[in-house]
């Protein structure tokens, strides 16, 4: 398809800046037959007994760094961990940088460019790696906020909690998996109570997942790779609840990536780890999650193409209509849309 088709315009004003509070708060559209304007404390009334949410309980890690090359200053972003003190990252202004070119990034705390690639970003070898590196990165690093939300220099304190989940344990992601960001202990023991289930799964998110598509025809995009992993007992219960007649409702793209990626031609989600780089547009057919619970995603994008795969897209045209016009909030900061497959 051209990618042209999932154009549309968005007023700047409404890109989210912070996230309400408190989280649960979120305007919330629903996505069916027809919209329903509602609120994310509401989900425990729109879900039924027996459902299951797939949550992504990766953590978000400081992985942006202001550094200098003499007296040049740098930004780095980190977006993929290639072991042993090595990560690939984008960098403003990389194509400045040289191999071999050392990067100060306070205190003693440096890297120096390995390699540049064909793709635009760079590879850094640290002076340091594991938790050495880790804690570097806490000292050093800011969260790596998406480049719609404007921050001065080192971002803001409060971003460091705001930009994670309340299900945020293991630590890999460079992006918020955000539909998670509206989840609190409020809303959760409210779907507790409800019988409404959930259950873990990780997906390191790169910051691949801001790229532009750059191509004119979706065939023609190379989707990002990030790593995901499924392990036997999440796949047991997501099994176990589609035997029992509940609905798997996906927590994000980013959950719903993964298990479509797990998923065998019948729906069966297996034990999974390892890199997917499943990109979903329109006339894929889906085989594991029954619903979607996502944010608003920019004009464009891959993830606008999957919920279109998802909802239809002249519904989600329509849907994104109706929430500008209604003055919902967009992207990662912002509110959060409930889509019904389209048939």
């Amino acid at each position: 398809m051209r990618v042209d088709a999932f154009d549309f315009e968005l007023p700047r004003e409404l890109i989210a800046a912070h996230p309400v509070e408190p989280r649960d708060a979120a305007r919330l559209l629903v996505v069916g037959r027809e919209l329903a304007d509602r609120r994310v404390l509401e989900l425990p009334a729109l879900l039924r007994r027996g459902d299951l949410l797939v949550v992504n309980d990766t953590r978000v890690i400081p992985a942006r760094l202001t550094g200098s090359r003499g007296a040049m200053r740098v930004e780095v972003t980190l977006h993929r961990d290639l072991g042993g003190g090595q990560w690939r990252a984008f960098a403003k202004g990389a194509k400045r940088l040289r191999p071999d070119d050392r990067l100060a990034f306070g205190d003693g705390f440096a890297a120096a460019v390995a390699e540049k690639h064909a793709e635009g970003d760079i590879t850094l070898a640290f002076d340091r790696a594991g938790e050495a590196l880790r804690a570097a990165l806490e000292r050093f690093g800011s969260m790596p906020l998406p480049p719609y939300i404007k921050r001065p220099s080192g971002g803001e304190a409060r971003d460091r909690g705001d930009y994670q989940t309340i299900f945020a344990e293991k630590e890999g992601a460079v992006a918020a998996p955000t539909a998670g960001l509206h989840f609190t202990p409020r809303l959760l023991a409210a779907l507790d109570a409800a019988g409404i289930e959930r259950v873990s799964v990780t997906l390191h998110v790169g910051a691949g997942t801001f790229l532009p598509v750059k191509a004119a025809d979706t065939r023609d995009h190379r989707m990002h790779s990030e790593w995901g992993e499924i392990d036997e007992a999440a796949a047991s219960r997501i099994a176990a609840a589609r035997a029992g007649g509940g609905r798997i409702v996906a927590v994000g793209t980013t959950s719903l990536r993964l298990i479509e990626s797990a998923a065998a031609e019948g729906g069966r989600v297996a034990p999974f780890a390892g890199e997917t780089a499943l990109f979903i547009t329109p006339g894929y057919r889906f085989r594991a999650a029954d619903l979607l619970l996502t944010n608003f995603h920019l004009p464009r994008s891959t993830l606008f193409m999957l919920v279109a795969a998802f909802a239809g897209l002249e519904r989600m045209k329509a849907a994104y209509v109706h929430a500008v016009t209604s003055g919902y909030r967009f992207f990662s900061y912002g509110d959060a849309t409930l889509l019904y497959p389209q048939g």
